[in-house]
């Protein structure tokens, strides 16, 4: 069993193989971006995307997984750590899924939630 750990970010080996795969079918991106933002119904919702060259920025820490990069800012770090974020395929139902410890609610759609 994987020790849990509340100040790292993990990623599933589907997650790493959904972003892998993403990435492979647009050249041009560098990495993938995740991130969370004030919106949504609960308050703060979830987002990715491409990160189309690479960015000397020292607000963000990059994941190396594989042969995928995962660039994450570090505001949105605090919200994220302890997470696992993880890839499921539920009948019709497909996506990026946030196991977060720190999300003390989460609406009806799964893509917000409230801190």
């Amino acid at each position: 069993m994987e020790k849990f750990s509340p100040q790292e970010l993990k990623f599933s080996e589907k997650a790493i193989l959904h972003f892998t795969s993403s990435l492979k079918s647009n050249a041009k991106s560098d990495g993938v971006r995740i991130g969370v933002r004030k919106a949504g119904c609960s308050g703060f919702e979830y987002f990715f995307e491409f990160v189309e060259t690479k960015l000397d920025n020292s607000n963000d820490l990059i994941f190396n997984e594989g042969e995928c990069k995962i660039y994450v800012d570090r505001e949105s770090l605090n919200y994220l750590k302890g997470s696992l974020v993880d890839y499921s395929e539920d009948g019709l139902n497909q996506g990026i899924k946030f196991h977060n410890p720190n999300a003390k609610a989460v609406c009806g759609c799964g893509e917000s939630f409230t801190i």
